[in-house]
C-alpha cells in the first residue's frame, strides 16, 4: 500500500492530493493513509533520499528536498540540448496565442491529453501558472514566461506572427507544420 500512495502522490504532480482523495482511491481509511504518509516521510528522512512529502493546506505533495536546492539550480542553469516533441511545440503555440488558457482548453484544441507537454514546458520554464479560471473546479490557467520570450527572441507577445482571421483548417495545418519545422531546426 505504501508504494501505491507514493505513486499516487508522484502522479498527482503539482496538484497534490488530500487524505480524503487518497483514502477514496485506495479504499482505506484516512487514518491508515495518514499512517502510510508518515511512514513514507520517515523513510525519506532517514534513508538519504532526494525527495520528501510536503503538506500544504491539507494537500500532500511529493517534492524534492530543500537542502539539495543548489544542485537543482545547477541543473536548471545548464541548457538542455534535447529537442521538444511535436506535441510539446503544438501545446506551446496554443498557449502563446490563447493565453491565459487551461489544460482542458488546450486538450480541446489539440484533441489529445496534454499532461506531458504541459509538464515539459513548466520544467523548461517556458510557461507558468498565471491564475485559476473562475469556473467549476477552478482549473489552473497557463501563460508564457519571460524565458519563452527570450528563448524565441521576442520582445513582447505582440511580436508573435498574427493568426489569420478566417482560419482555413487545411491552411492552418500547413502553417503549423512550417512553424514547427522551423522550430525543430533549433536545438532545445
Amino acid at each position: 500500500m505504501k508504494g501505491i500512495v507514493e505513486g499516487l502522490l508522484f502522479a498527482s504532480g503539482d496538484e497534490g492530493m488530500t487524505l480524503q482523495q487518497l483514502a477514496k482511491i485506495t479504499q482505506v481509511s484516512k487514518e491508515v493513509v495518514l499512517h502510510i504518509i508518515e511512514e513514507l516521510m520517515y523513510d525519506y528522512e532517514h534513508e538519504q533520499r532526494g525527495i520528501t512529502i510536503m503538506q500544504s493546506n491539507n494537500i500532500y505533495h511529493l517534492t524534492t528536498k530543500p537542502e539539495h536546492n543548489d544542485y537543482y539550480k545547477k541543473m536548471l542553469q545548464n541548457p538542455r540540448k534535447s529537442r521538444m516533441s511535436q506535441a510539446v511545440l503544438e501545446t506551446l503555440a496554443i498557449i502563446a496565442y490563447k493565453q491565459p488558457i487551461t489544460k482542458i482548453e488546450m486538450e480541446e484544441i489539440r484533441g489529445v491529453n496534454s499532461d506531458y507537454a504541459v509538464q515539459t514546458l513548466l520544467a523548461r520554464s517556458f510557461i507558468e501558472e498565471v491564475g485559476r479560471k473562475d469556473t467549476i473546479g477552478r482549473p489552473k490557467m497557463y501563460g508564457t514566461t519571460k524565458e519563452f520570450l527570450t528563448y524565441f527572441g521576442l520582445s513582447t507577445l505582440d511580436a508573435l506572427p498574427p493568426l489569420p482571421e478566417n482560419i482555413d483548417e487545411q491552411l492552418l495545418d500547413e502553417e503549423k507544420n512550417l512553424f514547427f519545422d522551423a522550430l525543430k531546426e533549433e536545438p532545445f
